[in-house]
């Protein structure tokens, strides 16, 4: 393939590490001038190649990019958009074709999960259609940690790092204070049809009684009196107790506990408040004292405690998208393999998968990962998660303050005459 420039999104709810896998991808594919010309970023999104707002990256300086390392959220804008099947509406992606065309646009990078995983595949399938090749790499993100193939997600260990050390130090403050105060805490976080977040939440456990002590899953359906009773069980035993509650948590016929009864851009259920949900059930059959706290964008955002393994491997997978590219591939992402069971023998090494395998399908917590009663995890889940937590990577700090990386975004001057209204 001769030189061509490429583009690169991001897509969905952004992580601790997703500027880390654009950090790799940029650096990586400026060690490749005869492959690669510019890299254009979509701004906010796969929406900034359908309006035709490209960022050239080429304008921001190498100190800018590698501050992309240590820097949360998606530093280049991203999106909750879905675009429709090709039969739905052909038009888009077309328009897509014809951005990459105008801009001699040969290799298109997609940073998200599932739902961007099928963008990628399609897009890279009607390129070929319609004469103008694009090699599509899919880069994976997601904190849900539910794509399949890879090991685990980037993004996921330094969410799972957050809930545990956050619910270790609310834990101590909830135990310092039962005598006389409250009994019962209730931490929400994410994860919509996979449990894999609030499980992280048992990392914080060192012995016997350590809280959480009740992990609710999405893979286990919720039983009102068997929740009820064993919050009471608790308190009288250890004197308060401490629940991880995924926002996902649903009863045995698949309602959410916390179904706001609207859905989202992508078609998904909008859910909130299954902690507020519970503390009432608290409140109203066992009459206990209770607080409650969403961990929302904190969990996603929490750059200052990621797990150096999680930024690692973020990188990783960025710069194995443009190596995959420049060596031929296409419809491929990236996936992280695992090597060892157990933190003392953990490594990792980078393979792929392809993406018409990879579109649309979310892994959820195994059963064997689950304690036999559905409030906790096993052995095997422990040995999963607590590898991916591993090691700090702080960012630097100036006045106290973390410093980030603050890019130019300058655009590119548009080519289209046509304007495309998303």
């Amino acid at each position: 393939m001769s030189k061509k420039n490429a583009f690169y999104a991001q897509s969905g709810g952004v992580t601790a590490v997703i500027n880390a896998s654009a950090c790799g991808l940029i650096e990586t594919a400026r060690q490749h001038p005869d492959k690669i010309g510019t890299v254009y970023a979509g701004l906010n999104g796969i929406v900034g190649a359908l309006k035709e707002e490209l960022i050239d990256v080429s304008r921001e300086s190498d100190e800018t990019i590698a501050a992309l390392r240590h820097t949360p959220s998606g530093a280049f804008g991203s999106c909750r958009y879905k675009l429709k099947s090709l039969e739905q509406n052909r038009a888009e992606y077309e328009r897509l074709i014809e951005v990459f065309k105008a801009h001699d646009i040969g290799y298109f990078f997609y940073n998200g999960g599932g739902d961007s995983a099928d963008t990628c595949l399609k897009i890279s399938q009607l390129s070929e259609k319609m004469g103008y090749p694009i090699q599509a790499i899919h880069i994976p993100k997601t904190v849900d940690n539910d794509l399949p193939f890879t090991d685990n997600c980037p993004g996921f260990g330094s969410v799972a790092k957050y809930v545990a050390v956050s619910t270790k130090e609310a834990a101590l403050d909830v135990a310092s204070m039962c005598a006389t105060s409250t009994k019962v805490f209730i931490l929400e976080v994410m994860g919509r049809h996979a449990g894999w977040i609030a499980a992280a939440g048992a990392l914080a456990q060192e012995q016997e009684g350590d809280a959480p002590h009740i992990i609710l899953l999405p893979e286990v359906a919720f039983d009102k009196e068997k929740f009820l009773k064993k919050v009471q069980e608790t308190v009288d035993t250890e004197g308060y107790c401490v629940i991880v509650a995924s926002e996902g948590a649903q009863y045995e016929d698949g309602t959410f506990l916390a179904d706001a009864g609207s859905v989202d851009a992508f078609g998904h259920k909008q859910l909130g408040g299954v902690a507020p949900t519970l503390a009432k059930m608290v409140k109203d059959e066992l009459g206990m004292k209770y607080h409650w706290a969403l961990a929302d964008y904190l969990q996603r955002a929490a750059r200052h405690i990621a797990s150096a393994t999680d930024v690692e491997q973020a990188y990783a997978v960025g710069k194995a998208a443009v190596e995959a590219a420049v060596a031929g591939k296409n419809a491929i992402m990236p996936t992280i393999e695992r090597i060892g069971k157990t933190t003392a023998d953990y490594s990792w090494s980078i393979g792929e998968a392809p993406l018409s395998e990879v579109a649309n399908v979310e892994k959820f917590m195994p059963e064997e990962f689950i304690s036999e009663d559905g409030f906790g995890i096993t052995q095997a889940g422990r040995e999963y998660l607590e590898p991916l937590i591993q090691g700090e990577d702080y960012p630097p700090y100036k006045n106290g303050i973390p410093q980030y990386a603050r890019l130019k975004k300058v655009l590119v001057e548009k080519k289209l005459k046509e304007a495309f209204s998303v």
